[in-house]
């Protein structure tokens, strides 16, 4: 009796195994559901990608299946989902039954390398430790080759959420980092002036890094590289979303806020009207709100913040009110960091944001035919600005990094820049500025003032030439001569600034085109070839200037 079970059991083992076991064809039945499913209900998602080069790279994927393991297909998928570059919209790695292993490291990167942030307590050697290279492969090299497996919204969600996927052996070999799907890696690290490799093990299927706002923390299994003796303002309290505290000797109100949504004992509506009681009861000159670690959640509570902070007058002027923003503020923090700009006086601190400032978000879930795979797909437009203002991210007026060993050693630079910024007549919005000048006619200051900005290192942080392009782009597209003379005016004026503005000479002999000057378009995108020849504005000059002499 007891054979029998067991050859039962044995038998339903391989059954399992079975139809769990794909065929290639299964495999390309669920490649073709995607693509046409995103080309009838996801078309809006062509804007980084186009329709053409999805279906290239679909029909690629489609052939090599048959040649591919199982990892290497799920990977390929998210390399296709990829292309579409939101956020948003991606292949989970952590989906039964194909859900991947990693290898037990958190990698995070600073300002001077990507380093072992945290790591298991079985590699203590490794926990603070910068890395150099994995496989043998420079880190750069790797990254590259992993990057096409990352939805990555811009170069600041991969710093953030995307260097990581270094952390499965499947993306490893599908991405041709290492030979055959490994259980082990191993990375050249760099510690106390010293070079060594090491080897991780990867963990049991279904175990995970156990990261939180983007770390490992230290307790009895894992190691953190922080020295763990005192904790920094930004890492205190992360049980909490929300937290504040007042900085007496700076006369400050620091609050650290890390996700939208609700605690369960204090509304986001009431947290932020206890928080405005005190700056109001006392002797605050700052408040501080810090998103660098908010990921996002219900765009919905932000409306409360954003009424609140119009209505304290006493802190809603510039340089009262700082708000640090980072590599990981993302999703409804980044709605809530548009509305900040949008409708306060806010100097914003730190890094750029994870997220474009308009973007497809908000995903549902496209479940696969034979493999069961979700896939997550957006079909929520969210624009809180005006197209023309549409951008990468939200970037700093004060831009501060941190480096390894100000992490390691508590320090915390980007939240002393807030607390000891004090300059008299800051423009935090530098274009705005400008724009202002020029509207109001005041082209003598106009004058003065745009090059003094241009060379100032306190407005580093602004790209004026692309601004400025911007502003001349508006007034020639409006298609009215006045405006079009206008804009001539505005390249003209780049042009003085930035002699090598290729797009300048460009956009001026678009303007020349609309106003029948076709001797001068011709000098104008004349120049811009010849300070462009190998490149696309340098292109697309020629083939304007062909339009003009035929």
């Amino acid at each position: 009796m007891k054979k029998i079970f067991f050859l039962l059991n044995i038998l339903l083992f391989f059954q399992l195994s079975a139809q769990e076991t794909l065929s290639s064809a299964q495999w390309q039945e669920d490649l073709r559901f995607i693509q046409n499913t995103i080309h009838e209900d996801y078309s809006f998602l062509f804007v980084k990608t186009t329709k053409e080069h999805f279906n290239t790279e679909v029909e690629t994927l489609y052939n090599d299946i048959p040649n591919l393991q199982e990892h290497e297909i799920i990977v390929g998928i998210s390399r296709l989902v990829s292309l579409f570059k939101y956020g948003h919209t991606y292949v989970s790695f952590h989906q039964k039954p194909f859900e991947f292993s990693q290898f037990p490291f958190n990698l995070y990167e600073f300002n001077d390398g990507i380093y072992i942030q945290g790591t298991h307590k079985n590699y203590p050697e490794a926990v603070g430790a910068k890395v150099i290279a994995v496989e043998g492969k420079p880190i750069s090299e790797v990254l590259k080759a992993i990057e096409p497996t990352v939805e990555v919204e811009n170069t600041q969600y991969f710093k953030a959420y995307g260097i990581n996927n270094i952390r499965y052996p499947a993306v490893l070999h599908a991405q041709k980092i290492t030979k055959t799907l490994q259980n082990e890696v191993t990375f050249t690290l760099e510690k106390n002036d010293k070079v060594f490799t090491q080897s991780f093990t990867a963990l049991a299927k279904g175990e995970n890094v156990p990261t939180h706002r983007g770390y490992v923390h230290q307790n009895e299994n894992w190691l953190d590289a922080r020295d763990s003796s005192t904790t920094p303002l930004y890492l205190q309290h992360l049980d909490k979303v929300y937290f504040s505290t007042y900085l007496a000797k700076e006369k400050a109100m620091y609050v650290r806020h890390s996700r939208i949504r609700d605690e369960a004992e204090e509304s986001t509506k009431d947290f932020y009207a206890r928080v405005f009681n005190e700056i109001e009861t006392n002797d605050t000159e700052k408040l501080i709100i810090d998103l660098r670690l908010n990921g996002g959640g219900n765009n919905y509570l932000n409306k409360d913040v954003i009424k609140g902070l119009i209505k304290a007058e006493k802190i809603n002027k510039i340089g009262k009110l700082f708000v640090i923003i980072g590599k990981r503020t993302f999703s409804a923090c980044q709605n809530l960091v548009n509305e900040i700009d949008n409708y306060t006086n806010v100097i914003f601190v730190g890094e750029p944001t994870a997220e474009n400032v308009n973007f497809w978000g908000d995903n549902r879930p496209v479940t696969l035919p034979n493999s069961g795979i979700n896939i997550s797909l957006s079909y929520l437009w969210w624009q809180d600005k005006p197209a023309m203002e549409n951008a990468d991210w939200i970037a700093p007026s004060i831009p501060v990094t941190m480096s390894f060993n100000e992490y390691a050693s508590n320090q915390d630079p980007v939240l002393d820049a807030a607390l000891t910024f004090d300059v008299p007549d800051f423009k935090p919005k530098p274009m705005d500025y400008i724009v202002s000048l020029y509207l109001s006619g005041q082209t003598q200051k106009l004058a003065e003032e745009l090059p003094k900005m241009i060379q100032d290192p306190l407005y580093a942080f602004c790209d004026f030439e692309t601004g400025l392009l911007r502003v001349g782009n508006i007034l020639l597209q409006s298609g009215r001569t006045p405006q079009i003379q206008a804009s001539i005016q505005v390249f003209s004026m780049i042009l003085q600034l930035f002699p090598n503005s290729a797009n300048a000479y460009k956009y001026q002999g678009e303007a020349y085109i609309a106003l029948q000057d076709n001797d001068k378009a011709t000098e104008a995108l004349k120049k811009a070839i010849s300070l462009d020849s190998r490149g696309d504005i340098g292109k697309t000059a020629k083939e304007i200037l062909l339009q003009i002499t035929n």
